[in-house]
């Protein structure tokens, strides 16, 4: 498997669950020599287009699981669940998990051939408290395993517009967990790809005091 760069995002979270880009971004400047970053970072992309003849060899599904096993998190509780639903094994799986989805994300997510619920508990482990790290830990779990998916030729898109009751009654989760995203996993299909845009880095990088925009 290929998940050594993952190890320069551990402190990553989910970055975005498709939500659009607004009025002040802009497409990423090329300050930075895209060669000098760590090739998964250019590479990976978050499109629309799957290409739905196409199954995911299992091996390769369960390198991006083994990426998501070997997540950090705090106290090592691994406080995440992810439910797997390939169309392949489980068709039925599969037709619950898209329907959880809101409209616009059903049209184009029912041609990725896996889709994964990622899910957070809200307890602590080792004291049975309310763990506040849980949900950033299985953020973290979910982009090593999008890391991993683009390595092995695949693309990843995750998603927050789901029907989260919904989705609790479809897979049966415990109050105790909570719903975070829904991420569907295939091979791409023809689309083109468009440059990425974010906000200049100023904006949400300090240097030593809050509003210092980091240059």
């Amino acid at each position: 498997m290929k998940i050594g760069v993952i190890d320069l995002l551990l402190a990553s979270f989910i970055g975005g669950l498709t939500a659009a880009s607004g009025p002040t971004a802009n497409v990423l400047p090329h300050v930075i020599p895209s060669e000098t970053l760590a090739p998964l970072l250019t590479k990976r992309y978050s499109g629309y287009v799957y290409d739905s003849s196409r199954p995911i060899p299992r091996e390769m599904l369960q390198a991006i699981l083994e990426a998501g096993r070997l997540a950090p998190s705090s106290y090592n509780e691994q406080p995440w669940v992810f439910i797997v639903c390939d169309r392949a094994k489980d068709p039925e799986a599969y037709q619950k998990a898209l329907s959880t989805l809101v409209e616009f994300n059903q049209g184009w997510a029912k041609n990725a051939q896996v889709l994964i619920l990622s899910i957070a508990s809200s307890k602590s482990a080792h004291n049975n408290k309310l763990n506040r790290w849980a949900q950033y830990d299985t953020g973290a779990a979910a982009f090593s395993m999008m890391l991993e998916a683009t390595s092995l030729g695949l693309m990843a898109h995750q998603m927050g517009g789901f029907d989260e009751e919904k989705l609790r009654k479809a897979f049966s989760v415990p109050d105790d967990f909570v719903p975070m995203a829904v991420m569907a996993i295939g091979y791409q299909g023809n689309e083109e790809v468009k440059p990425k845009k974010r906000k200049a880095l100023k904006e949400n990088f300090f240097e030593g005091a809050w509003g210092k925009g980091i240059e």
